[in-house]
């Protein structure tokens, strides 16, 4: 339209656009509105972006939200409009150790692994900055609130532990437009200075079984050969000499297994 304006319309394009001739001359005006054309155009490329999948755009005017493009390929835009990419896909958030404690109140330290994805784009854009130190917060305020399965614990109540730690983190984290599938537990360890001590009970209790194990031993023998002295007829014991008999298989046996475990 500025060209044939200008009257320097191709005689070409004159043809196949049919419009009337007209006779002109480049002067001020019309380099003028020839810079007015191509500002305009450049304006308009302006707002081409291409959309992927699992990114977003959030659009804003003036600080206010307009809207928000999912689609993907080759797609344009307001110019005028501010846009703002956002990741949309699903993501993994794997935290340092943090601070926690179990049923008994002992101090653990646990690494967290939190899967989220952005679901709301407006709130997530617009209403927090930093999704993965948002998260953090999060599940530290939650691990105050939840015991921790002790290590060694069963899968039972590692289950509950994640169960409880993934409805609390879920529900901090839904008004800012973030969405909480799963927050596990890692790694969980006591803490440096309580390993010691539970260390030692540790090893404490199993040398309590170990030894609960052996006298029941001792004694599931010591009954076994009393019962078989007895129904064959090769002793004929009263309670006295029976006490007497139980007392020293029951040494024997002790005095054996502590040699065989030397």
């Amino acid at each position: 339209a500025t060209a044939w304006w200008a009257g320097v319309l191709p005689p070409l394009a004159v043809e196949a656009l049919g419009p009337p001739a007209r006779a002109g001359a480049l002067g001020p005006a019309q380099w003028a509105a020839f810079a007015g054309a191509g500002a305009l155009g450049l304006f308009g490329f302006g707002g081409l972006a291409r959309g992927r999948t699992g990114r977003a755009w959030v659009l804003g005017l003036f600080g206010r939200y307009r809207g928000t493009v999912r689609r993907t390929g080759l797609l344009w835009v307001n110019p005028l409009l501010l846009r703002r990419r956002v990741d949309v896909r699903l993501r993994h958030w794997r935290g340092e150790p943090m601070p926690a404690a179990d049923h008994s109140g002992v101090g653990l330290r646990v690494a967290m692994l939190v899967v989220w994805r952005v679901r709301d784009t407006a709130r997530a854009t617009l209403g927090l900055e930093d999704h993965e130190g948002y998260l953090r917060a999060c599940v530290e305020a939650a691990l105050l609130r939840v015991p921790v399965a002790a290590p060694g614990a069963g899968r039972g109540a590692v289950q509950a532990t994640q169960d409880a730690l993934t409805r609390l983190v879920a529900a901090d984290a839904g008004p800012v437009g973030v969405e909480v599938f799963a927050v596990r537990p890692l790694r969980v360890e006591y803490a440096p200075e309580v390993a010691a001590a539970m260390h030692r009970r540790r090893i404490a209790a199993l040398d309590a079984q170990h030894r609960a194990s052996v006298l029941s031993s001792v004694v599931d023998s010591v009954e076994d050969t009393v019962t078989r002295l007895t129904m064959r007829g090769l002793v004929d014991l009263d309670d006295y000499e029976r006490k007497v008999l139980v007392k020293d298989l029951t040494v024997a046996f002790c005095a054996g297994r502590d040699e065989n475990g030397a």
